[in-house]
């Protein structure tokens, strides 16, 4: 918005964020992948020739 030379708080913007994020994630749902592995922080595993290794 500032980019367009409007102020707006965070105030102003919760109550829309409130009210739209409900239907923003039923319409982007069906498009992302779903998440089955386990991910930990403090563990690296990346997938060398298909198989993961830590």
């Amino acid at each position: 918005m500032l980019d367009r030379g409007l102020k707006v708080y965070h105030s102003s913007i919760c109550p829309w964020v409130h009210e739209y994020s409900p239907e923003i994630d039923k319409r982007t749902r069906p498009y992302l992948k779903s998440a089955n592995n386990s991910w930990r922080v403090d563990e690296t595993y990346i997938k060398v020739k298909r198989e993961w290794k830590y």
